[in-house]
């Protein structure tokens, strides 16, 4: 088995080195070695010693679906396969050059991937904080604004000839369990909070201001490309011998309506995304990119997708060399996935193998056209044909600009979580405290903090940078460990014990990173490696004044002991905090910041390992085998810390100003009533339920208005968490499920209004055990705040 595993992720570690280690001729990246903007120039056309005008696809005047179809057309059959790949191979006597749809932006543009390139001309680009960390601010304006700020530098690299325009993020798989190694790629546990983080994104990478509401969305113009991934049901790395090719994921059909698609249904209607990408594993004995109706009948029928679908990077290979799904070869393999709906192979499969297929009568030549005539519209919509003259003016100077890193620190700040603060030991009294002892393995931490698929920085400031820089401190830094993996280390920790003993606050930095939890890494337990516990009770033991425990990670850290250690009077979990995080960090620290993040995901006890495989699906309880719940929505047990967790430097009251009381819906003689299974009979009602697409929730809005006062002595936001809980009695439902947030500001003593209006088919439904998506009739709970704060109710009444 280790052989195995060793084999695995030396194929991991090939597949990346295809990325760090290509061509570097950067105008290989977009227009060969035209200097040019974009493919319809007429100087480009003369230099290649063609005629622009005789040309369809050059002609603005038409559609772009006329104009792709014109181009496809134009091809022959061996030409067109080469384009099939992610490194597009062009066509030169047509005019159309070589193109790499590969490029990754999940939070800054990233060095991984053959469509960017780093080098004297852009040495670096804004690294923000992992996504999770940033999903804890729960600010959608935020979320947007980075977006914004990484497309303007993917665009500007472009114009440099360092980047393409197709950007395969952002990652928006629902964590359904904590040992999952790319917990911090993603915006957390609860379906909505990712899908709306998505939408948010999307929206920001894509949106070109003036157009956001064309009508034909295949005509709407795009910034750069973004692409939601990894569709679906993934969320498994490497596992006690299990791994992402060869996992066959056994889900419900309840649970992929009601968790595992979510968050891509609104990531394409909500967000108008122009790509998904499909994972690779199997789904109930099926390849994802492979399944006819999770591409075709979904994402491409219900969902409408204007844009194509791309395979996770030699999914295609996977499914021959590793799932061998009915036995196919290359050929065999690729028409399935052609067939399915898979446009774009992120890999060699589909150039090598889909020309004998049409040969061998597999498929038909047509169904490349399709798949063809869907990529290039995008990049028709991307201006890498016709150009994008309000984009044309950004250069060098639009890449890590001062206002851009400033975003990444305030990101940083704003998804900072207060675990505990006894005695409101935070913020520090920079008055009083004139020596700092620094401690443990992420102390002047820099690469960790900028976590997976992340580029090169524009400049790092580690937390000993940032509190070093502090006039007139005196700051020391013992390691503790020699890493993070914290094995034998006696002498470090005695030292760092000793550092502590004189300082007037000692600051802990401890915590994860990529050698513990990445892709390809998942965790086996959720305790901190090796003696780092020692050393946090050792230091916290000696030291002179306050203890800070700063935990730096992706997914949750059973430190219990720390919590209940009245020595460690504060904790701080700070993600993986991007470029900036040691100046956020600090910030927070003493005060110039005040936190207002909430955990985006449950922080389990550590013995939740032993009670569920990581291989079981089911986010509801399966009683025969003992199995608990998993994410705060079907998870009854006890926690270090819960889903929406977090404290302020100051307090706030809530108060209900209005909500909607009731709704009434009365149905058609052809509407049908669902019914509904009740614990007891008594809760039983003449019209328990109804299918959601039946109803006319446009006209039946919820409103709620919240005032949210800041009884505390300090400026503060507030992040308002709005729950649902289902009718009393209805079995199979979840505990509560978000349905609303908004992160709001508050001066000190002021109080501002959250209002907010809930569409009741998305908001109040339940996922029923046979799939329905009903709306049920009886009184649903609202509860505002994570610990039912205040609390309303509205009235559902159906009847024909």
């Amino acid at each position: 088995m280790a052989c195995f595993r060793l084999i695995l992720v030396c194929f991991w570690f090939a597949l990346l080195a295809r990325s760090y280690g290509r061509e570097m001729n950067p105008k290989a990246l977009s227009l060969s070695n035209d200097d040019v903007s974009h493919v319809c120039h007429p100087s480009r056309f003369m230099k290649l010693g063609l005629e622009m005008s005789k040309f369809a696809y050059c002609d603005s005047s038409l559609s772009y679906e006329v104009r792709a179809k014109d181009l496809v057309d134009r091809m022959t059959l061996a030409e067109k396969v080469q384009q099939t790949g992610n490194t597009a191979a062009g066509v030169a006597r047509i005019g159309l050059p070589k193109y790499e749809w590969w490029s990754e932006a999940l939070h800054g543009v990233s060095n991984v991937g053959p469509g960017t390139i780093f080098d004297d001309v852009v040495p670096g680009a804004t690294s923000f904080p992992v996504v999770l960390l940033t999903a804890a601010s729960f600010n959608q304006s935020l979320w947007k604004n980075i977006g914004e700020i990484v497309s303007t530098e993917a665009r500007a690299m472009y114009n440099l000839g360092r980047a393409g325009l197709t950007f395969w993020s952002p990652n928006i798989n629902v964590v359904r369990d904590p040992r999952w190694g790319r917990c911090h790629e993603t915006p957390g546990e609860d379906p909505y909070v990712v899908g709306v983080y998505a939408t948010n994104y999307v929206r920001g990478l894509q949106d070109v201001k003036g157009t956001e509401n064309t009508t034909d969305l295949n005509s709407r113009p795009l910034k750069v490309a973004s692409c939601c991934k990894h569709y679906a049901a993934y969320d498994l790395d490497s596992w006690l011998g299990v791994d992402r090719f060869h996992f066959n994921a056994k889900v419900t059909e309840q649970d992929m309506m009601e968790t595992f698609l979510r968050p891509f249904e609104m990531c394409v209607k909500d967000g108008d995304v122009s790509s998904v990408m499909c994972s690779f594993n199997r789904v109930n004995g099926i390849p994802t990119c492979a399944d006819p109706n999770l591409l075709k009948g979904l994402i491409r029928g219900e969902w409408d997708l204007h844009g194509y679908i791309v395979a996770d990077c030699d999914s295609v290979e996977v499914i021959v060399d590793y799932t061998k799904f009915l036995g196919d070869n290359k050929e065999q393999a690729s028409s399935q996935t052609l067939t399915a709906g898979l446009d774009l192979d992120c890999g060699t499969f589909y150039p090598e193998s889909l020309q004998s297929a049409v040969r061998a009568g597999l498929i038909k030549e047509s169904d490349i056209d399709r798949s063809l005539r869907y990529l290039y519209v995008v990049l028709m919509r991307l201006g890498f044909f016709d150009g994008s003259p309000e984009f044309q003016s950004l250069g060098k100077d639009d890449v890590c600009s001062d206002e851009h890193v400033e975003l990444a620190a305030q990101a940083a700040r704003e998804g900072i979580v207060l675990l505990k603060n006894d005695d409101d030991t935070l913020p520090l009294d920079i008055n009083k405290v004139n020596s700092i002892a620094i401690v443990g393995p992420h102390g002047n931490a820099t690469t960790a903090m900028i976590g997976n698929y992340a580029g090169v920085p524009c400049k790092m400031v580690s937390p000993f940078d940032a509190f070093s820089a502090i006039k007139n401190k005196k700051v020391t830094f013992e390691t503790g460990c020699s890493n993070v993996t914290c094995v034998g280390n006696d002498g470090l920790i005695f030292t760092a014990m000793e550092s502590t003993k004189n300082a007037d606050a000692t600051l802990l930095f401890v915590g994860l990173d990529l050698s513990i939890e990445a892709e390809w890494v998942d965790r086996k337990n959720l305790l901190l490696p090796g003696d780092q516990t020692d050393l946090i009770n050792q230091v916290a033991a000696t030291a002179k004044g306050p203890v800070v425990l700063v935990i730096m990670s992706g997914g949750g850290v059973d430190i219990t002991f720390a919590k209940n250690n009245p020595k460690i009077k504060s904790i701080l979990w700070v993600g993986y905090p991007g470029e900036k995080g040691g100046q956020a960090i600090a910030d927070v620290v003493f005060g110039n910041y005040n936190p207002g993040g909430r955990l985006p995901m449950t922080w389990y006890e550590a013995d939740y390992v032993d009670q569920i495989p990581m291989t079981s699906m089911q986010l509801r309880p399966v009683e025969s085998l003992n199995y608990p719940g998993r994410t705060y929505r079907f998870f009854n047990g006890s926690t270090v810390y819960p889903f929406g967790y977090g404290m302020s430097y100051t307090k706030f009251a809530y108060k209900l100003v209005s909500s909607t009381q009731k709704l009434d819906f009365k149905l058609e003689n052809h509407q049908h009533c669902r019914v509904v299974n009740y614990s007891d009979p008594k809760f039983k009602s003449d019209c328990p339920a109804a299918e959601v697409d039946q109803l006319s929730c446009e006209a039946n809005t919820v409103t709620l208005e919240v005032a949210v006062q800041n009884v505390g002595d300090k400026d503060g936001s507030e992040v308002v968490l709005v729950y649902a809980k289902a009718p009393q009695g209805i079995i199979g439902t979840s505990i509560k499920k978000l349905i609303a947030f908004e992160r709001v500001f508050v001066a000190a003593g002021g109080t501002q209004n959250v209002k907010l209006e809930l569409d009741p088919c998305k908001s109040f439904n339940i996922i029923q055990n046979t799939a329905y998506n009903v709306l049920p009739s009886g009184i649903h709970g609202i509860e505002i705040g994570n610990n039912a704060t205040i609390s309303t109710t509205l009235q559902v009444n159906l009847h024909h």
